[in-house]
C-alpha cells in the first residue's frame, strides 16, 4: 500500500501537469492553424482581387458592346440586307459572350443572371424586329426600328445590367 500511495505521489502531478500541457498545446496549435488560415485567405483576396475586378471591367466592356445602339452604329454597312445585320449582330453577341464567359467564376450568380438576361433581352429586339420586317428590308430599316424601339424604352438590360455590376463593386470596395 505504501508502495502505491509513493508511485501515486509521482505519478499524480506528472499526469496533471501532462493533462494540462496537453490542452495548453492543443490551444497553442489551433490557434496557429486559424492565423495560418487567416494569412492564407487575406492572400488568397490580394490575389483574387485584381482578378474580379477585371472580370467586372471586362462585363461592363461586354454589356456595351452588346449595347444595341452601339452594336447597330458600329455593325451597319450601307447597303447590307437587314438580315446580313441581323447576323453579324447576333453572331458578335455569341462571340463576345463566348470570349468572357468564365468571367462569372469572379461575379456574383445574381448580377451574372443579369447579365445573361441583357444578352438575351438583346437578341430577343434584334430578332423581334426582323421578324416585323419585310424578307428583303434593308439594313438600315433594321437599324432605324432598332433605335426606334430604344428611344421608347426606359432603362435597356443592359444598362441595368451595368448598374447591378456597379453596385456590386461599389459593396466590394
Amino acid at each position: 500500500m505504501d508502495v502505491a500511495l509513493e508511485i501515486l505521489k509521482y505519478i499524480l502531478p506528472a499526469a496533471i501537469v501532462f493533462v494540462g500541457v496537453y490542452f495548453v498545446m492543443q490551444n497553442f496549435l489551433e490557434s496557429e492553424l486559424r492565423k495560418t488560415e487567416l494569412k492564407y485567405r487575406s492572400d488568397n483576396r490580394e490575389s483574387l482581387t485584381p482578378m474580379r475586378l477585371q472580370a467586372y471591367e471586362r462585363m461592363v466592356l461586354y454589356l456595351e458592346r452588346i449595347n444595341l445602339s452601339n452594336m447597330v452604329m458600329r455593325m451597319y454597312r450601307q447597303g447590307m440586307s437587314a438580315r446580313d445585320l441581323q447576323n453579324v449582330m447576333l453572331e458578335t453577341i455569341r462571340g463576345e459572350y463566348e470570349h468572357n464567359m468564365a468571367q462569372q467564376l469572379y461575379i456574383s450568380s445574381p448580377t451574372w443572371k443579369l447579365v445573361m438576361q441583357a444578352r438575351e433581352e438583346t437578341k430577343k429586339i434584334i430578332n423581334s424586329c426582323m421578324d416585323q420586317l419585310h424578307d428583303d428590308a434593308s439594313g438600315l430599316e433594321l437599324s432605324q426600328f432598332i433605335m426606334e424601339l430604344l428611344s421608347q424604352t426606359e432603362r435597356t438590360h443592359t444598362e441595368v445590367a451595368i448598374e447591378a455590376l456597379k453596385r456590386d463593386l461599389n459593396r466590394m470596395f
